[in-house]
C-alpha cells in the first residue's frame, strides 16, 4: 500500500513508522526539516520537506496513485485542504482529514471528506475512564455527503491535472 501522511508530528510520525515497519509504502511532508527527527533511523520511506496544501509538493510525495492518504497537520483547515487536494486533484479513494473542532469534522463529513476529531476522540475516552456514557458523536465521521470530487467531478478534476503534467 503506498499512503502519504501530511504532519509529522506525534501522531503522523507514529503512523509514518507502524505503516513503514508493515512493509507499506510511506511519504511524509512536513514543513519543518526537524519534524523528521520524529521519525526513527530504520525509517525506509520518503521524508519531504513542503506545504501540503500546495499540488506541486503532494505529487513529489506520490499522492497520484497513493492508497492511503492522511492530513495529521495541527491546522484544521490546512488538513481539509490538503485532503480536498488528495481526493480532487488526484484521486486518492481514502482520504481522511484529523479535525479539532466537532462541528467542522461533522460539516466536512457531510461535504464528502472524512475526518477524524480528537476532540471528540479524547472526550469519549475521558467519559469511558469516568464510567459515563459515551458523548454520541463519532470520533472518526465517514463521508455523509457527495464530494465535488466524486464521480465525474473527480474525472474531471484529473483531466485538469493530467493536462497541466504536460
Amino acid at each position: 500500500m503506498k499512503a502519504i501522511i501530511v504532519g509529522c508530528g506525534r501522531v503522523g510520525a507514529l503512523m509514518a513508522t507502524t505503516l513503514d515497519e508493515a512493509g507499506h509504502d510511506v511519504s511524509v511532508v512536513d514543513t519543518s526539516t526537524l519534524a523528521f527527527e520524529r521519525l526513527p533511523a530504520t525509517f525506509r520511506g520518503s521524508a519531504i520537506r513542503g506545504n501540503g496544501t500546495d499540488a506541486t509538493v503532494l505529487r513529489r510525495a506520490g499522492t497520484k496513485g497513493a492508497d492511503l492518504f492522511l492530513a495529521l497537520t495541527e491546522g484544521d483547515n490546512r488538513n481539509v485542504m490538503s485532503a480536498q487536494l488528495a481526493v480532487e486533484a488526484f484521486g486518492v479513494q481514502k482520504v481522511i482529514a484529523k479535525i479539532n473542532d466537532p462541528l467542522r469534522a461533522e460539516a466536512y463529513a457531510q461535504l464528502g471528506i472524512a475526518t477524524m476529531c480528537r476532540t471528540t476522540l479524547i472526550a469519549d475516552a475521558l467519559l469511558a475512564y469516568a464510567g459515563l456514557p459515551h458523548s454520541g458523536s463519532a470520533g472518526v465521521v465517514a463521508p455523509t455527503g457527495h464530494h465535488p470530487g466524486d464521480d465525474h467531478g473527480r474525472a474531471a478534476a484529473a483531466a485538469v491535472h493530467d493536462s497541466r503534467e504536460g
